[in-house]
């Protein structure tokens, strides 16, 4: 059974537990990160990232955020080590942002937020589908990155320049060749805990692995962000900002830390 859920008044954040009764979970997402209470993990591995540039397909206006979806059953871009055991596949990513430079991550550190936040989705191969994987507590596991204002970074101008394309809700375009290892930072440092996906369903499936340190984009690059809309290409537009889920408790969760 589907819902219209979104980010408004009516349908945002704070009205997703009457349709998603898991939104009050145990152990939802995003969180609020206090550094000097996450414990260090001498036991925690190297984040280890092997993507495939052939492996990205398209990109799309999902009507909530957009997405650079990968194909599903290459296992040539994989996610294994950090926290994880096994091998995880890359499925898409996209990204979450603010109407100004203010604020826009979901997570936030010592309750200080980023204007951005990139998320890579894998999903656990021993698992035969992404959909029976998100329905697992070890199924998915999702590589969060903060953006923070500085330099244009060229590195991202790709995905910026195929929002074009996919103004509207709906819309979809090829998007090939595409190495999403250039939108990791140079530091591989991170925070890790037990949650949710932030949007519904909000099933509590993933380990985030969130980095320490951000990468860098440029005020008219994240004016690209706020380009695109919420709304078909027949509905009054709405502009695609503020499409952030705020920090849910942690109850008595612990965040790790891969460093001291």
């Amino acid at each position: 059974m589907s819902h219209a859920w979104g980010y408004g008044p009516n349908n945002g954040p704070d009205k997703w537990q009457e349709n998603y009764p898991v939104a009050n979970g145990a152990r939802q997402s995003p969180i609020n990160i206090v550094p000097n209470e996450a414990q260090y993990d001498r036991s925690l591995k190297a984040l280890k990232l092997k993507y495939d540039p052939s492996n990205s397909t398209g990109i799309l206006n999902n009507g909530h955020s957009f997405q650079v979806d990968f194909v599903d059953d290459a296992d040539t871009s994989t996610l294994t080590g950090g926290p994880i055991s096994g091998t995880y596949r890359l499925r898409q990513f996209h990204f979450h942002w603010g109407a100004s430079d203010a604020k826009g991550s979901e997570h936030t550190v010592n309750g200080i937020n980023f204007p951005c936040e990139l998320h890579l989705v894998h999903w656990n191969t021993q698992y035969p589908s992404f959909g029976e994987a998100a329905s697992q507590p070890d199924g998915l596991a999702v590589v969060g990155v903060f953006l923070k204002i500085g330099p244009a970074n060229p590195r991202l101008q790709k995905v910026l320049d195929a929002l074009d394309f996919i103004k509207t809700k709906g819309k979809q375009t090829a998007f090939i060749d595409f190495d999403p290892k250039v939108l990791l930072p140079s530091s591989l440092d991170y925070w890790t805990y037990e949650g949710s996906l932030t949007t519904p369903p909000l099933l509590e499936s993933v380990t985030w692995i969130v980095l320490k340190e951000p990468i860098s984009v440029s005020p008219a690059q994240m004016a690209k962000f706020r380009s695109l809309l919420f709304t078909g290409e027949t509905e009054a537009p709405c502009c695609m900002v503020d499409n952030y889920r705020p920090p849910q408790p942690l109850k008595g969760r612990q965040v790790r830390a891969s460093f001291k």
